[in-house]
């Protein structure tokens, strides 16, 4: 019988400890998140692409698409996280971090890049599993900068 109680003391322990003390049910909805605080997202990984543009003008119009592109993501919601990578010899260039439904949404998404399009970048897409309040990061970023480069 104290075999019995010590058990169920034990489950008892395990069950209230797994229970996060700071959990807010409406904000876990919002964000979409699962019982972990979790949800899939597709990361981007920007390489060099095999087109090395010469006409500085027609790259330069290339790379506004770029960024025109990233803040159309940006304000459907679909762009959650976004950035340069150091130089480096593997040709990893830049980052996006996109909440979308399936591949074929980031293919879409990626369709208004003219850089991707011309293969300046070439995008590699894989599914990543990360926080659900990762889309909270983008409403603060645009409050820390004091120099836009």
């Amino acid at each position: 019988m104290k075999t019995i109680f010590g058990l169920l003391f034990i489950l008892l322990v395990k069950i209230t400890l797994a229970q996060n003390p700071n959990y807010d049910s409406t904000l876990a909805k919002k964000l979409g998140g699962d019982d972990f605080g979790m949800k899939r997202y597709y990361l981007v990984i920007l390489k060099s692409g095999d087109n090395l543009v010469k006409d500085k003008a027609y790259r330069d119009s290339c790379f506004r698409s770029h960024f025109d592109n990233m803040k159309a993501m940006q304000a459907s919601g679909k762009l959650i996280v976004s950035g340069p990578i150091t130089s480096n010899n593997i040709g990893y260039r830049g980052i996006f971090i996109l909440d979308a439904k399936n591949r074929d949404e980031v293919n879409n998404l990626l369709k208004g890049d003219a850089s991707i399009n011309v293969k300046i970048f070439e995008p590699e897409i894989l599914e990543w599993y990360g926080s659900s309040a990762l889309p909270l990061y983008i409403e603060h970023t645009d409050k820390i900068w004091k120099k836009k480069f």
